[in-house]
């Protein structure tokens, strides 16, 4: 009987931490808002008080956030795993409670880790290949996107929701790749230095 690549706990903690993470920012990565002119027959003033979430919202930042950063984790589980390490997936619950506490708390700036990927078993090379997995994630999703926005603007396939999705799907992982390679201890970037050097000397 072969192994699951994910155990329950795994995909568990994968749910909690995406939703966690579209509470956190759908009041910073908001659909556009569709201007109209005239007003649905249907419209009601008073809607906008009857539900205070945005369900709208929160799936967008689902869509923008949960890929790069799930994705980002799987990029260190996946290098590990195909390198016959062993690795599991982690959300970080004291994090993301701390991300819900300065989001509850209307904080402009929100810091926190969602998630980490538990490795072992490997030589120092393999560490810090699998330390830079994921970003390297990061960076094709970075470069993707904006190779897609650079021909969008060439031939205006595509606009609205899908367009702004795109933009911050780009801008979002430009981010994590850079933050995530500073050589800051406890940083992707700084155990990649760390198990290279190690490898080298």
């Amino acid at each position: 009987m072969s192994k699951m690549l994910f155990s329950v706990a795994e995909i568990i903690d994968i749910v909690i931490m995406t939703g966690a993470i579209g509470f956190i920012f759908k009041d910073v990565f908001k659909r556009r808002p569709k201007v109209e002119v005239l007003l649905p027959k249907s419209y009601d003033p008073l809607s906008q008080y009857n539900s205070r979430f945005n369900w709208n919202d929160f799936w967008f930042a689902v869509a923008v956030v949960g890929p790069s950063v799930i994705l980002h984790e799987f990029g260190h589980k996946f290098f590990a795993i195909a390198n016959g390490m062993s690795a599991e997936f982690h959300a970080a619950y004291t994090w993301l409670i701390i991300g819900l506490i300065l989001k509850l708390l209307s904080f402009g700036f929100i810091f926190f880790v969602p998630a980490y990927v538990s490795i072992s078993g490997g030589t120092a090379l393999q560490m810090a290949g699998a330390a830079f997995a994921g970003p390297a994630v990061n960076l094709i999703l970075w470069l993707g996107a904006s190779a897609i926005l650079k021909h969008n603007q060439q031939n205006r396939r595509f606009k609205g929701d899908l367009f702004h999705l795109t933009f911050l799907t780009s801008r979002i992982n430009m981010f994590l790749f850079i933050f995530n390679m500073l050589p800051i201890p406890g940083f992707d970037g700084w155990n990649f230095l760390t198990y290279l050097s190690k490898a080298i000397f």
